[in-house]
């Protein structure tokens, strides 16, 4: 096995070439890493003035393969030159000397998001996957849908019959996925309930690099002509869940990404299906009815027109790790206007949506890879002297 290889973008004539120069880097690294060495990816960019010269390492690089391809091959049709080298040995996933390197503290935000996080951590989040979903890390799709409900399971096993499955029972956040060719198809994951499950599944999740995240869930309507099985499109968000807020000021704003939204309004237009868009309020007190005056003045102030558990905590890792995200629910209770989820009319509302709502999502995402199918544009969910693709920066 060579211990380097130099891509250099003046080498290649044809598109072909350089999708074959690419398979055989992805090969490399793979080699690197099975053979217990970190893979070192070097980027030179002649064509940026202030940050030429880009680099990171990779861990389980096998496991994200699809996004290695496509990153390297745009990389080098804008005339960028990548050199691969076995750097540094791998550390154990047992050595204390491990929690040294995942420290987010570390990152260094001027690096492509490729190198985001330290191979260390992909290591620890890939296994973490596994543990949690019982699915391999290889098995994730480019589309990632969050639900706390297995009815919506229910669903994507008879949409997808063949879909992969969880190898062992009794895993917390079972996952599903929906296997196509270059990670093209989905992923189903039941978080179960609240903000803490949904930040440590998006803690690792974004570690493959997803093209989307979508909070596929329930809500509670806060309006008082909403309707039981109303849908609702997050423009917005109001960060009450709190498990975030020690690492990610609570000042900044988040929203989800436009096209993602562009794209569920349409499915919910055509399918002429009452909907509205606005803030969605996300408390970590499911019971926050007991005490509800101050969570109904800040309903008020906030002019939010849904409230649930996970919708915020997803939108807001997806922005600290550079994922589009979105949100769509359905309205399955009014608690403030009569109209709390009581199971049996909770039971009948689940059976008459659950169907509806995961095909629409399914819809929306069809029309994503029909028009984006390199990935939705998220320049705005990096910072300012983050690198770009494009030659200005």
């Amino acid at each position: 096995m060579p211990d380097s290889m130099r891509l250099n973008y003046s080498d290649f004539t044809s598109e072909q070439q350089i999708v074959e120069a690419t398979e055989k880097a992805c090969d490399l690294m793979e080699e690197m890493y099975e053979s217990g060495k970190y893979p070192r990816m070097i980027v030179h960019r002649e064509y940026s003035k202030h940050n030429p010269r880009i680099k990171g390492e990779l861990a389980q690089p096998r496991a994200f393969r699809w996004y290695l391809l496509r990153e390297m091959r745009r990389l080098l049709s804008r005339k960028a030159d990548i050199e691969i080298i076995a750097k540094r040995d791998i550390i154990p996933l047992n050595d204390p000397v491990l929690l040294e390197h995942t420290d987010e503290v570390e990152w260094d935000f001027t690096k492509k998001k490729m190198f985001l996080f330290s191979p260390e951590r992909t290591d620890i989040s890939l296994d973490r996957l596994n543990h949690y979903t019982g699915t391999n890390p290889q098995d994730f799709q480019r589309y990632i849908l969050f639900t706390n409900y297995s009815m919506h399971v229910e669903v994507f096993l008879d949409l997808y019959p063949d879909c992969i499955k969880p190898e062992r029972d009794g895993v917390q956040m079972p996952a599903y996925h929906q296997k196509l060719d270059e990670n093209k198809g989905i992923t189903l994951i039941n978080i179960g309930v609240g903000p803490s499950n949904a930040k440590t599944i998006t803690d690792h999740v974004c570690v493959l690099r997803p093209d989307a995240m979508i909070m596929v869930g329930h809500c509670g309507g806060l309006r008082n002509h909403q309707r039981i099985g109303d849908f609702v499109l997050a423009s917005s968000y109001y960060r009450d869940d709190r498990v975030l807020d020690d690492l990610f000021p609570i000042g900044n704003p988040v929203i989800p990404n436009y096209l993602l939204n562009q794209f569920l309004k349409k499915v919910l237009d055509d399918n002429g299906l009452a909907h509205r868009i606005g803030t969605v309020f996300t408390t970590g007190n499911r019971n926050w009815e007991f005490s509800a005056n101050d969570t109904v003045q800040k309903i008020h102030q906030s002019r939010s027109l849904a409230i649930d558990m996970e919708s915020s905590t997803v939108a807001t890792n997806g922005f600290r790790y550079r994922v589009p995200h979105a949100t769509l629910l359905s309205v399955s209770d009014k608690p403030l206007h009569g109209k709390p989820k009581l199971t049996g009319e909770a039971q009948k509302f689940y059976q008459n949506s659950k169907e509806m709502h995961l095909k629409l999502v399914i819809e929306a995402i069809d029309k994503i890879k029909q028009n984006y199918p390199n990935g939705l544009p998220n320049s705005s969910i990096r910072a300012f002297n983050e690198p770009l693709m494009g030659s200005g920066e």
